[in-house]
């Protein structure tokens, strides 16, 4: 349990006021929220009362309660049990709709969701190293076949290339304009897709031949990070607790999870690859990768990668893990980082 505090420092949650398209008119008829948890935070799988505030005693013939505008309880007496159906973590808005006679009014709070569970423990053992290049600042790795794709960043650096990971052989490299910042990368239906970390974009290659074919914009999401996708949906991280699903035919932002354990938000999402039905990701600067449920946003599983970087003398404050890539081979990971000059297979396992 202390190697999860030290990791994912627990965040103060703070109790937000949401926002909608509907008026909250509390401030002029007094009526509130009241949560049976003094933060308004609550397990994903456990229940909360919520309750309506009433101190000008506002006539309330009934009450209709939402979460995320999905409607979950209608109540004459302002009270209800909030139950989180689909298991999402993350900030959720709870909404209540009051009828009075012939008015109506809306107020609103979020609330905290957070794990059901503690995340299990992995630990990892070194099967394989092979040569990595010490010039390639990693933020994203993926195999087709046997052979790898690696996205390199920093201005004027960055790159898309194919690999011979046994080797370290770079067998072919698109260098990105100076003006952008390389990032993640994912493969999909024979195209290559790459993130720009601040610009804004994501570029689109051929697999064949690694020429630029398209870019599309990002939406809401702040810049680009990481991708991964399970062979229908793209998903990618932009720095925060985020992790953002795109429409794989528009690539346009449709929908996020957020990132929760037990306990406490993760942010700075990073590297993403999608093993076995979960997001695996790195967290900037810690060592360590998420196993993130896709659905849901909670953290199902921590692999402590700590000693990892005693292995690589280019490993730093900056140089951190970054670099995550799966072959099919069961519980085998491929791991590296920016600038490392090592990449390792290793084999994951439960801690018992």
């Amino acid at each position: 349990m202390n190697y999860f505090k030290t990791l994912f420092l627990p965040i103060s949650i703070a109790l937000l006021l949401g926002s909608c398209a509907e008026p909250n008119l509390k401030d002029e008829h007094g009526l509130n929220l009241n949560f049976s948890e003094a933060k308004a935070t609550m397990k994903a799988d456990a229940t909360m009362e919520v309750s309506l505030y009433n101190p000008n005693n506002k006539q309330v013939d009934s009450v209709a309660y939402f979460i995320d505008d999905v409607r979950f309880a209608a109540t004459a007496d302002g009270n209800a049990s909030i139950r989180i159906a689909d298991g999402k973590v993350g900030q959720r808005t709870i909404l209540a709709r009051v009828y009075s006679g012939d008015d109506r009014f809306v107020t609103q709070k979020n609330i905290t969701v957070l794990a059901a569970k503690a995340p299990k423990a992995y630990s990892y053992e070194i099967l394989e190293t092979y040569p990595h290049d010490t010039k390639a600042f990693t933020q994203g790795i993926e195999f087709v076949g046997d052979t790898l794709y690696e996205s390199t960043g920093q201005y004027g650096e960055s790159t898309l290339r194919k690999v011979d990971y046994k080797s370290g052989t770079v067998v072919n490299s698109v260098a990105l304009p100076g003006n952008q910042f390389g990032e993640g990368l994912t493969i999909k239906d024979n195209k290559i897709f790459q993130l720009t970390w601040q610009r804004g974009i994501g570029l689109i290659y051929d697999l064949d031949n690694m020429e630029k074919l398209d870019f599309f914009n990002y939406g809401d999401s702040r810049q680009g990070w990481g991708l991964c996708n399970d062979g229908e949906k793209i998903y990618k991280s932009d720095g925060t607790s985020r992790i953002w699903i795109l429409n794989p035919e528009t690539l346009m932002e449709e929908d996020y999870i957020e990132v929760y354990t037990h306990s406490a938000k993760i942010d700075n999402i990073n590297e993403l690859e999608f093993v076995d039905g979960k997001i695996y990701a790195n967290v900037w600067q810690r060592d360590a990768i998420a196993i993130i449920n896709p659905a849901t946003g909670a953290v199902e599983g921590v692999i402590n990668t700590r000693t990892l970087k005693d292995q690589v003398a280019q490993a730093s404050e900056d140089n951190v893990l970054n670099g995550i890539a799966y072959k099919g081979e069961p519980n085998t990971l491929y791991l590296t980082g920016k600038r490392w000059e090592k990449l390792f297979k290793v084999a994951i396992a439960e801690v018992q």
